[in-house]
Parts: structure tokens; C-alpha cells; sequence
């Protein structure tokens, strides 16, 4: 391992590319159109974020749901609160324009809606139930609709909280659509050409504002936005990067080079989700933009390296061949610790996570064999740098802050340690006050109009996520036993209690339906029948066929399970856990083990456990992420002091970012627990390039630990600079995001990452000092992995 990366090796490298420049371009340019060749294999997401495994006991119960009632995601829902709907015209222009979703036969299954409402009458000559329109035909007066209304609101409360609230008078409709369409390209055509476009003219003829929501729904405008954003954050990545590296090197021919080998590595990474075959995904979105602004780093390197070389000697072909043989190493090094930070999330063994890893990761290395290739190429096509281009690297306000950095190093390392401590601490105080976010719509754009009628359906429906209970009684026709509807309503009961959860609906709400009707629709029988009333009930049901339809929701075709279905507000973990116990406490009172399974699934629930599961895995991911960069440490020092040294400066930015969390009341959740592997695997990059360029020194200077630390503070420190801005300002391009994860991924790597930096510069060298006599012998630099600098050079190389 030595003997390949060593100085030799990257001669070779070196001349392999320099002498071999029109078949690389050739080879280059025929991967780039193979990768955009494999861009139409790119789908979008249709479906939520499955955080955890397949085989996770949550996964499988969820599973054993679908396979039993189909897809629970079909609903969606359309809802008035306006005293203006009640009126004559207005009553039936909702309830036409309800109907004519009916039309949309190859989407929908049924529409639920007042206007077609019926109810269930007892006939006493066939002895069964019929179902009877609570409207006729239409309505034609105020009367008509006062009639409907005491109806509806005081005897009949198997639709309250369902299709209308009592309290408030706000009425809805449910559209269920076609389970076979609900995770395909189909929904989204459906809701966005026709549904929004139905309901626009709706609210233009009448004047009401109509409310939709519905997890199709907000999947479907919730996918589309992020489709959106991936072409902004490309062009504001690429905007913003390009404008700070023309302010640093005040060259339009460096800045263009750069700009087109990032765009070449965002073609490669359409190209590898094509290949793979993976969904974009709201994390998969932001590898594109993350591409460009960890490329600009390298370029920024290999371009600062180039010119360096240039004004040194002012030969062309010894400049290129340089900017590979003693750039090639430390680049390849800082790439493979960035592309491992990412690539810790493969072994979370969550789909989501693995495949954003898996991306992230293999482009990285991706961008970094660009740059090493093309940059060299296309600076060997051109003239010599003329010296307007490297002004730059005289610039003075760069070297007071050099200046400024050795000073703290120098005569105030007790004032960095004290404040290193300082932050520690008060870190560590702010660690315990961050709080796990298991919302499915925390992250999801406040100030859009489909997330406001999310709220809007929770405040007067009590939810739209549905959270399902599937009991099972181990034999056939055992859910229409008395004694397991009375063990259903008692849980149901329950959840009645429960304010962030709906009213429940379930084949006991129809059994009660049923007594009603039997007792000619009196309300007060709206109640589970007794033992000797269920034998005269079940007998007129069997006869009605109208039974077996409403049935067929709520219990399988074998009799065996039934389900209750719930909505649940947006709540946090933490009361969404305390719920389940209750539930599952009052499930294991009520239902014998022996001879009931019940289980509690659903999106919402399935969500919320993703979220525990990542957590768990954080530390995980990011102890792993610690070990892959500690080895990588050992390789090029071989000193278990050194590995200390290097990781204190890259951890403490972690602890203070995490602390920040805490006191500004950032949940962790699935976009921020990102935020510390990548921050770790791209931070690091700047200790290696520090550590290299030191050990480098040590040799050059015969050990003279003082003078190492200064020339590589001085010799590095403008490059990392370079590169921490382009990393602070490119990862704050996430800002600009409808999404709140996003912004929190955005603004916390750029916080950690220009924290890290000033780590790496002021307490790195700091502990170098401090720790002189036990770090600094020739064992550490045994088998040295780093080329030694010729004296002549030293003083030029970043």
C-alpha cells in the first residue's frame, strides 16, 4: 500500500495522463454520453420514505396489512368550511361537483360525498336492510338543507367526523382512488391534470374555498416539489461557487475549467442513479448540488497548486506534472475520507439511506478522478497563466488572516484550549435538550397551501395520516363474534379518549349502524347489540346486500381480520410513543394472546419508527465513519497519538453543532441526522491536507517541531481557507429550500464546517505545540507515505 500511493507512483500517474491526452478525452467523453445515456432509467419517487428495514418486525406487519386490505393510502379528501355551501345553489354545485369524479373511472374507485349519502332503513317485509338516498333527487329549498342538516348532524353519528364535523359545520368528500394506481405515475397525472385543475374551477364558479388533502395528495405535490428544486439548488450551487472561486483567483478561464468539470460529474451522477435504477428521493435530490460544491474544492487545489508552480519556474509541462504528483495523494485521501463519511449510511440498512450512500459516495470519487484528469488536460492546451491570474496569490488580506491564526497558535493557545473547553461543555449541556422528531410533515414546506390544509383537516377532522389497527382472530368469521366486537369497541372507546387521534372507524361502527336502523333509526340504539338482538341483526344483514358492500372495507373476505382505521394529528415522537403504550396496553387487557394478534401500522406509524430506527443508527454511522478516517490516519502516520490529535479537532465541531441543535430546538429527525457524517468525512479533509503537509516540514526541517507547525500553518492555510469558504457557502445554498430538513441539513454542515475549519487551523497546530515531545519522534514518520519536499519547493506548495 506503501509502494502505491508513494512519490513514484504518481510520476507515473502523471506522465500516464499528460502524455496520454486525447485518448482520455476521447474515454471521457464517451463515459459522459453513456451516463446520459442511462438518465431516462431515472424515476421519481412515488411512495413515502421507507426508513427502515425490509425485514424489520414493523416493515413485515405494515406488509401483512396491504397484502390483507390493499393499499391504505388511497384516500383523498376535499372538505368546505363556508356557511355559503349551504345554500340552495351552492349545496348542489358541491354535490355534482363531487360526483363527477365518478368520471375518472381508471382512477377512482368511489367517491363518498353528502350528496349521494345514504343511510340504512330496516324493511320489515324482506327482513333485511336497505339503503335509502338521504336526498332524493336535489335539493330546492333552505328547508331541504335544514332538514338534511338536523339529520345528518343529530341522528346519524356513523358519518360525524367522517364526512362532516357537527361542531363546525364543515362537510368534506372522500375520493378513494384505485389501489393498483396509488404508487405509480398515474396518481400524480391524475391529481395534478385533473384534480387540481377541477377544483381551481370549482372555487372559480362559486366562490368557496375548497381544502384538499389526502396522503396521495400530499405525496404527489410533495414529490413534485422536490423535482423542482433539484434544477435551483443546481443552478444556486453552481452560481455561488463559481462567483467566490472568480473572487479568490480572478480568472474567468480557472472559474469556466472548474464549472465544467463540476457539471461533467453531475452528468455522471444522473448517470449512476440511472444505472442503479434508484428513485430521487428528497436526499438522492441533493447529490447533484452537494457534487458541485465538493468539487470545487479540488479544483481549487490542483488550479492553486498550478499556479504556484507557474510563478515559481514558469514551466509549463514541470507544473502540471507536479500539480499531480504532490497534489494527486492528499486530494486522493481528503476524497476517500468525504466519500466513506457518506458511505457510512450503506450499512444503516435502511433502502433510503443505502441508496443516497451509495451515490454520494461513488460520485465523489467520481469528481475527484475528473478533476485529477481534466483540469491537468485542458491546462496543457492553454497558454501560460499571464500574471493578472495570479495576483491572487499575493493578496493581503489573506496573509493578515494567516497572520492572525499563527498569533492565537503562538502566544494564545491557553485562551483555545479554555475556549475549546468552554464549548465543550456548554455542548454537552445542549446535547441533552434535543428532542427526536418522528413527523412525516415537519419537513414539508410551511407556507405551502397544501400543507396549511394538512392543518386545516387536523384541526377540524382530528387528522389526515391514518394509523390502522389490524386484529386478527386466528379463525375464520371469528371478527363478527360478539365477544370481539365488544373487544374492538372497548378499543375503540380508547381511542376516543384520545384527542390527537380521529373518531375510529371500523365494522363496529357498522354494527352499531345496523341496531340503529333495526330500531328504525333511533339514535340512542346507535350501540354494539346484545347477545340475543345480534341473532334478529345479523339475520336481516346477511339478507342485505348493501351490508356486505360497507363490510367489505373493514373486515376480509375470510371473516378472519378486521381493522380499525384512525387519522392522527402531526404530534411528536415522544406523545405519539406514550399513545402506542396506552394502546397496546389496553390490546393486551382486552385481546388474550392466545386468541387475538393485534398489531398497529399504517404510514404515519411506520414513519415514526423509521425515525428511532436512524437514530439508533447515528451512532452507528457516524462511529463507523470515525474508524474508516482513523485508519486512513494510521496509514499515513502510524501513530496512535497522532490518529488522537487529528480526530479532536474534527469532533469538537460535531459536539458544538449538536449543541445548537438542543438550544435551538432542532429535532432530530431523518434530514439532520445527516448532517454529522458528512460534516465529519469533509471536514477531516482539511486535517489530512494540514497533517501531510506537516509531517512533510518535519522531514524537510530535521524535526524542528516549531518551524513544521508555522510553515504548514502558513503553507496550507490559505488553500483550506479557499476551500471552507466554497464548502460553507455552497452547503448554505440548502437555505434557499421550501423544505425545512433541507434548510437544517444546509445551515448545520456549513455552521460545523466553518467551525471545523477554524479547529483545524487554531487548535490543531495548537496541540501539535502542546504535545511536541510525545507526537514528534522519527517512529512516527517511519515509513513515510507523503513524497518529502525539496527544500527549493516547500514554500510553494498547498
Amino acid at each position: 500500500m506503501t509502494k502505491l500511493f508513494s512519490v513514484g507512483f504518481w510520476e507515473t500517474i502523471a506522465r500516464l495522463i499528460l502524455r496520454n491526452r486525447f485518448f482520455i478525452i476521447i474515454a471521457l467523453v464517451a463515459a459522459t454520453l453513456f451516463f446520459a445515456s442511462q438518465w431516462d432509467k431515472m424515476r421519481f419517487t412515488y411512495t413515502e420514505a421507507n426508513l427502515l428495514p425490509d425485514k424489520h418486525e414493523v416493515n413485515l406487519e405494515y406488509n401483512a396489512f396491504l397484502s390483507t386490505f390493499g393499499e391504505e393510502g388511497n384516500l383523498i379528501v376535499i372538505g368546505v368550511k363556508d356557511s355559503l355551501v349551504f345554500t340552495v345553489e351552492n349545496f348542489n354545485a358541491w354535490n355534482s361537483f363531487s360526483e363527477s369524479f365518478k368520471d375518472f373511472n381508471k382512477e377512482v374507485e368511489t367517491v363518498v360525498d353528502i350528496g349521494q349519502l345514504k343511510k340504512l332503513v330496516k324493511n320489515e317485509k324482506l327482513q333485511k336492510f336497505d339503503l335509502e338516498p338521504f336526498i332524493q333527487d336535489s335539493i330546492s329549498s333552505i328547508s331541504d338543507i335544514q332538514e338534511l342538516k338536523s339529520d345528518l348532524f343529530t341522528k346519524y353519528p356513523f358519518y360525524d367526523n367522517f364526512l362532516y364535523n357537527k361542531e363546525t359545520q364543515t362537510i368534506r368528500t372522500a375520493i378513494y382512488l384505485k389501489k393498483d394506481i396509488v404508487n405509480t405515475s398515474a396518481r400524480k397525472d391524475f391529481i395534478l391534470n385533473e384534480l387540481t385543475d377541477k377544483i381551481k374551477a370549482f372555487e372559480n364558479e362559486t366562490g368557496l374555498d375548497v381544502r384538499v388533502s389526502g396522503m396521495p395528495y400530499i405525496r404527489t405535490l410533495n414529490s413534485q416539489l422536490i423535482v423542482n428544486e433539484i434544477g435551483k439548488f443546481i443552478s444556486a450551487a453552481l452560481l455561488i461557487t463559481s462567483l467566490i472561486f472568480f473572487f479568490f483567483f480572478r480568472s474567468f478561464r480557472a472559474t469556466f475549467i472548474s464549472m465544467i468539470v463540476v457539471i461533467i460529474g453531475v452528468m455522471w451522477t444522473f448517470g449512476i442513479l440511472g444505472i442503479l435504477e434508484y428513485e430521487i428521493t428528497v436526499l438522492t435530490a441533493l447529490i447533484p448540488p452537494l457534487i458541485i460544491v465538493i468539487g470545487i474544492p479540488n479544483c481549487i487545489f490542483l488550479i492553486n497548486k498550478y499556479q504556484h508552480e507557474v510563478r515559481k519556474h514558469g514551466n509549463k509541462a514541470k507544473s502540471l506534472q507536479r500539480v499531480i504528483t504532490k497534489i494527486g495523494n492528499a486530494t486522493l485521501m481528503t476524497n476517500v475520507t468525504t466519500a466513506s463519511g457518506f458511505a457510512t449510511f450503506i450499512f444503516t440498512k435502511s433502502k433510503l439511506l443505502q441508496e443516497f450512500g451509495t451515490v454520494a459516495s461513488l460520485s465523489i470519487l467520481a469528481i475527484f478522478l475528473l478533476c485529477l484528469m481534466i483540469i491537468p488536460i485542458i491546462y496543457s492546451f492553454m497558454p501560460m497563466p499571464k500574471d493578472k491570474h495570479l495576483e491572487h496569490l499575493n493578496k493581503r488580506w489573506i496573509n493578515a488572516f494567516v497572520d492572525w491564526m499563527e498569533g492565537m497558535v503562538k502566544h494564545r493557545k491557553i485562551t483555545v484550549y479554555v475556549t475549546s473547553l468552554i464549548l465543550m461543555i456548554a455542548s454537552i449541556i445542549g446535547i441533552y435538550q434535543i428532542k427526536v422528531s418522528g413527523s412525516l410533515i415537519e419537513d414539508m414546506p410551511k407556507q405551502s397551501q397544501f400543507f396549511k390544509d394538512i392543518k386545516f383537516f387536523e384541526s377540524e377532522f382530528n387528522g389526515i395520516m391514518p394509523l390502522e389497527i389490524m386484529v386478527d382472530t386466528k379463525r375464520k368469521k371469528g371478527v363478527m363474534k360478539l365477544a370481539t366486537l365488544k373487544r374492538m369497541g372497548q378499543l375503540e372507546d380508547l381511542i376516543d379518549e384520545i384527542p390527537e387521534l380521529s373518531k375510529p372507524i371500523s365494522v363496529v361502527s357498522l354494527v352499531k349502524y345496523s341496531k340503529q336502523a333495526y330500531y328504525n333509526g333511533n339514535p340512542k340504539y346507535y350501540q354494539l347489540p346484545s347477545s340475543q338482538e345480534n341473532t334478529f341483526i345479523l339475520s336481516y344483514a346477511k339478507k342485505s346486500s348493501s351490508d356486505v358492500d360497507l363490510l367489505k372495507n373493514f373486515v376480509d373476505s375470510t371473516g378472519q381480520y378486521a381493522r380499525i382505521t384512525t387519522f392522527m394529528k402531526d404530534i411528536e415522537i415522544e406523545k405519539m410513543e406514550r399513545i402506542e403504550e396506552d394502546l397496546r396496553a389496553k390490546i393486551a387487557k382486552v385481546f388474550p394472546a392466545e386468541r387475538y394478534n393485534v398489531s398497529i401500522t399504517g404510514k404515519a406509524y411506520l414513519f415514526q419508527k423509521g425515525t428511532r430506527y436512524l437514530v439508533k443508527n447515528l451512532i452507528l454511522s457516524l462511529s463507523l465513519a470515525i474508524l474508516l478516517i482513523s485508519l486512513f490516519m494510521a496509514y499515513m502516520f502510524r501513530s496512535l497519538r497522532m490518529i488522537v490529535v487529528s480526530l479532536i479537532p474534527n469532533i469538537l465541531p460535531l459536539l458544538v453543532t449538536a449543541g445548537l441543535m438542543g438550544y435551538l430546538g432542532v429535532p432530530i429527525k431523518p434530514s439532520t441526522i445527516l448532517v454529522f457524517s458528512i460534516a465529519f468525512g469533509i471536514s477531516v479533509d482539511d486535517t489530512i491536507h494540514f497533517l501531510a503537509k506537516y509531517r512533510q516540514e518535519l522531514q524537510a526541517n530535521h524535526w524542528k517541531i516549531r518551524k513544521s507547525v508555522y510553515a504548514a500553518l502558513r503553507e496550507t492555510g490559505v488553500s483550506m481557507f479557499y476551500t471552507s469558504i466554497v464548502l460553507f457557502f455552497g452547503f448554505s445554498v440548502f437555505i434557499i429550500s421550501s423544505f425545512g430538513g433541507t434548510v437544517a441539513l444546509g445551515a448545520l454542515v456549513s455552521a460545523t464546517l466553518l467551525l471545523a475549519m477554524l479547529a483545524n487551523l487554531i487548535l490543531l497546530p495548537s496541540l501539535l505545540l502542546s504535545l511536541e515531545r510525545s507526537i514528534a519522534n522519527k517512529e512516527v514518520l517511519k515509513e513515510p507515505n507523503f513524497r518529502i519536499i525539496p527544500e527549493e519547493d516547500k514554500n510553494n506548495d498547498t
